[in-house]
């Protein structure tokens, strides 16, 4: 069963004065229940958009974005989403960033501390309850960003490029662990990043795209066993898969930084 469809999008940006920017034009996309899917592409594509679009944060110019066959027409909890910069809020603590969806939604405050003790320590920060978001560090705050996405029991987990601002080893911890919390919760997530190697050893499928305007030039259905290990990565497989999406880029990184004439 298909749970996100997004039928025929295009999304134009309109400049007063100058041309309009067309972001995405005509861009289709199909993620399976459970599916964990990444989205690859050059700087300036459209993947972020794309993402804004799911979550209902903005509106396509044309085409349909529909979850369970619901046109989708704004934000929803259905519709989680974890940004790549820290959007905790400072004056509140890891419990209380993790309770703030819960509370908005009226879940009383016994059940919301269950659901959010809950998570936290799915994440491994047991013990930083208490703690501010300037007592962690970014791979932390990240954590506590993922905690609170998932309290809200979404249907679909968007996360754009959630580990990029990471140093190597702390981003390698926070792949690992978003794939057992996956494994765990089996959530749909679409996931955006410019790492090919984060793509393959996280997703099930890896959707390269065009430059601007958007469009989808190849869908790359992964293939390696779960659980992973961080060997996979010097598998025959995961390297022939490298190469492929390294080529299938390469046209479209030099088109993106080619200017229009």
């Amino acid at each position: 069963m298909a749970r996100l469809l997004v039928e025929n999008v295009t999304l134009r940006f309109e400049r007063k004065g100058h041309s309009s920017i067309v972001a995405l034009d005509d861009f289709s996309l199909t993620v399976a229940d459970c599916e964990f899917s990444v989205i690859v592409g050059p700087s300036g594509c459209g993947k972020s958009s794309l993402l804004n679009l799911v979550a209902g944060l903005a509106e396509p110019t044309s085409g349909k974005i529909r979850l369970n066959g619901h046109v989708v027409r704004g934000p929803d909890r259905e519709r989680g989403m974890v940004f790549q910069t820290y959007t905790l809020f400072p004056w509140l603590t890891v419990q209380r960033n993790v309770e703030f969806g819960l509370a908005l939604r009226g879940i009383p405050k016994v059940e919301r501390v269950r659901i959010a003790r809950k998570y936290i320590d799915e994440v491994g920060l047991h013990g930083f309850e208490d703690a501010y978001p300037r007592q962690l560090s970014g791979g932390m705050m990240q954590r506590v960003a993922l905690a609170r996405a998932l309290a809200n029991d979404p249907e679909v987990l968007l996360m754009d490029e959630p580990f990029g601002a990471l140093d190597s080893q702390t981003r390698s911890f926070m792949q690992q662990l978003l794939l057992r919390v996956w494994e765990h919760a089996q959530k749909t997530v679409l996931f955006v990043t410019h790492d090919i190697d984060e793509a393959l050893f996280l997703g099930d499928r890896v959707h390269v795209m065009t430059a601007r305007p958007g469009q989808i030039k190849e869908e790359i259905e992964v293939g390696i066993p779960r659980p992973r290990s961080l060997d996979v990565v010097t598998s025959d497989k995961f390297i022939t898969l490298k190469r492929r999406i390294i080529r299938l880029l390469e046209e479209e990184v030099l088109k993106s930084l080619t200017p229009a004439r």
